[in-house]
């Protein structure tokens, strides 16, 4: 049971230094100036795809751009622009982006270097925002961890994601469909509707690990399995990636909220000021989940141990019901020839045998009693 114990605990702590290395930051490129553009992520190079998004209260078009210069003529234009690039690894199509849209080469760094903190920094003429995207493989069940870069202007809105794929569906639908609020709003509200969709997807992943939990937990009593250890350090290790994520995003929330360059309007503040109280249930919710799986090692390792016990158990009865056949055994094993009871016809099977299972029965008996079994 010591060498079972110490085993388990040097397989947490290779564990624990593959989350570290997981959710260790990829340093950047030593030597080189500040700004410099490289990509850094883990995302294979891929075609890039430009979607727009372009409305106002009574217009809307939406479309895939081929060329980013397309959409540079509408930073001039009343009406909002939405402009999501999917991909990321091309250093010259950022700068474009980049030089138009007169964005600091920092924050270009920073939508390269994939393995930012969620934050917001403000400047003179946008607002620059990182958020944290998670979105669950059914088939794999697997957490997928993205950057998303948000740049708030006066009348536009350019998304930057690493892949294909987001959560932004909803939001789309809404726009689509002529929703009175987010069409006459300003880009400020487009931007609290995606980091809302972001922190709602949050509720969705912790739905996932709390199942994941409470079928774990139900092994770990009955019937726990190795498996089911990697899998205790598997959620783990989602979880202290899921808390890394949510925990700043709080501080961008307010102060995107203390805002004052007149990004963001009076009437959005409200909306924001209910993502901050959702980022605050993902919070509690993930410390909840963190204490049960700190708890359930412990769980796993009592239910060794009582499954140990229960097999000892059984062992000792055994052992101690033949103590007494054992001494019997060795008295009538002996090379001795006067014993009385050997001449006897019956001796063997009435003397010996009866008298054998009569002290086993009586054994039992006491056991029983006890409750020992």
């Amino acid at each position: 049971m010591i060498n079972q114990g110490k085993n388990i605990k040097r397989q947490a702590k290779r564990q624990v230094g593959k989350i570290k290395r997981i959710i260790k930051p990829k340093p950047k490129k030593a030597g080189l100036a500040p700004g410099t553009l490289i990509y850094i992520g883990e995302k294979p190079e891929q075609p890039i795809k430009i979607s727009l998004i372009d409305y106002s209260g009574e217009y809307f078009e939406e479309k895939e751009v081929k060329n980013i210069e397309d959409v540079f003529s509408l930073k001039k234009t009343e009406s909002i622009s939405w402009i999501n690039i999917d991909g990321i690894h091309n250093v010259d199509l950022i700068e474009k982006i980049g030089k138009q849209f007169d964005i600091h080469s920092l924050v270009l760094e920073d939508i390269m270097h994939t393995t930012q903190r969620p934050k917001l920094e403000d400047y003179e003429n946008h607002i620059f925002i990182v958020l944290r995207m998670f979105i669950y493989n059914e088939d794999t069940k697997e957490i997928i961890n993205e950057q998303v870069s948000l740049i708030l202007g006066k009348n536009y809105l350019l998304t930057f994601q690493e892949d294909i794929g987001d959560v932004f569906g909803p939001v789309r639908e809404r726009l689509r469909k002529g929703g009175p609020k987010i069409r006459n709003s300003g880009p400020d509200y487009l931007a609290y509707a995606l980091m809302d969709a972001v922190v709602d997807s949050y509720f969705h992943i912790l739905e996932k690990i709390g199942e994941d939990i409470e079928e774990i937990e139900d092994r770990l009593v009955i019937s726990p399995e190795k498996e089911d250890l990697h899998k205790v350090h598997q959620l783990r290790r989602d979880l202290i990636v899921l808390r890394k994520s949510v925990w700043p995003l709080r501080e961008a929330l307010s102060s995107m909220q203390r805002n004052e360059t007149g990004m963001v309007k009076k009437s959005t503040e409200i909306y924001l000021r209910d993502v901050y109280d959702h980022t605050i249930q993902v919070i509690d919710t993930i410390e909840s989940y963190r204490d049960m799986v700190v708890g359930m090692l412990d769980v796993y390792l009592s239910s060794l141990s009582n499954k140990m016990n229960e097999v000892m158990k059984v062992l000792t009865i055994i052992a101690t019901v033949f103590i007494p056949l054992t001494f019997l055994a060795g008295v009538y094993g002996m090379n001795f020839v006067h014993f009385p009871e050997l001449h006897y016809e019956w001796m063997y099977p009435w003397g010996f045998w009866i008298f054998t299972i009569l002290v086993i029965g009586l054994m039992l008996l006491l056991f029983k009693r006890k409750k020992w079994m």
